[in-house]
């Protein structure tokens, strides 16, 4: 694997489920693969679960990590080119870049969206620099436009816990205070549509969010859209809720709708399947799920976070393979 950033760099996705399966038996099985390796994980944003996961990966496998959070210990960089740098932004990444690849062999990257410049933010300015001029394997840690870790992880999660043959997944916008990313929504469509095509396996696919809150086409491609969200949760096996801004323009970023009634609860899951409930964390209670729903015993939001440690290893082992 030479970089790690969508769903089709994963490649066929029952030989990396069957190659999760067999790290979650024994994830110390290759603990020498990683020897004399070094991983550089870099985060222009925060982190809790992505940090840490991919660092336990790593350590797994015997690997060395540095982790550095760019905004707090490290210059500012500065992203675009033929800007004057005479701001507070001392150093170019198109120095930075080649510098950080002379000290590692894997690099992770964390950069969001800025929710400013859509062109800039779906062309992956940053992690494309990173593609481009590091001359080293790269992980998307979560970039502006998908979270590739985080959707192999819910897709192991669904594996692991699924009832049926083609359980109903059901990805639902609900409310935030604050205007958020696509990228998880994005990503996990993007994934979830890959399992739907799986000829055995699989999974039958719906997002249901209000309009205007239309997720870019190549994420949602032919999956079914439903703007009544009791009607999407009618015999779903597996809810996931995540909030959004707006996609399209002229509201690109934008916060179109606070209304509570899109709040997953005890009501709406009762119109599943007894489905399970899923989110990525962190989880803003009784604005995106009420208490009662993800403290139930069919709230698997546990088990999905520690599965990050499984995805992460897994592309971890396929790059150390190929270097």
């Amino acid at each position: 694997m030479e970089n790690f950033t969508n769903v089709g760099d994963i490649g066929d996705l029952r030989a990396a489920l069957a190659e999760a399966a067999e790290v979650k038996r024994n994830r110390y099985a290759w603990d020498t693969l990683g020897r004399n390796r070094t991983m550089v994980m870099l985060f222009f944003n925060s982190s809790l679960r992505t940090r840490l996961s991919t660092q336990k990966a790593a350590q797994n496998l015997g690997m060395n990590v540095m982790v550095l959070d760019v905004a707090q210990g490290a210059w500012k960089l500065e992203t675009e080119r033929g800007v004057i740098m005479d701001g507070d932004r001392p150093e170019h990444l198109l120095e930075a870049v080649p510098v950080i690849g002379s000290y590692c062999d894997i690099i992770g990257v964390r950069s969001f969206a800025s929710l400013t410049d859509k062109t800039a933010d779906y062309g992956e300015v940053v992690l494309n620099q990173f593609i481009q001029h590091s001359g080293r394997p790269v992980v998307s840690l979560e970039s502006a436009t998908r979270h590739p870790l985080q959707s192999f992880a819910d897709l192991i999660t669904i594996e692991e816990f699924r009832r049926s043959a083609r359980p109903k997944v059901v990805l639902t916008w609900a409310p935030h205070p604050r205007a958020l990313p696509q990228a998880v929504p994005n990503s996990f469509a993007e994934w979830m549509r890959a399992a739907a095509a799986l000829p055995e396996g699989g999974v039958d696919f719906v997002i249901t969010h209000p309009r205007g809150y239309e997720l870019a086409p190549e994420f949602v491609g032919d999956a079914r859209v439903e703007y009544d969200q009791r009607r999407a949760f009618e015999g779903a096996e597996f809810i996931y809720a995540k909030n959004w801004s707006a996609w399209a323009d002229p509201n690109y970023g934008k916060i179109l709708s606070s209304d509570r009634d899109w709040m997953v609860d005890e009501a709406k899951m009762a119109l599943t399947d007894n489905a399970f409930f899923m989110h990525c964390l962190p989880v803003r209670r009784n604005m995106i799920v009420t208490d009662g729903v993800i403290e139930s015993p069919t709230s698997i939001v546990i088990p999905q976070a520690a599965n990050r440690e499984i995805s992460a290893q897994v592309v971890l082992q396929r790059m150390l393979r190929a270097l």
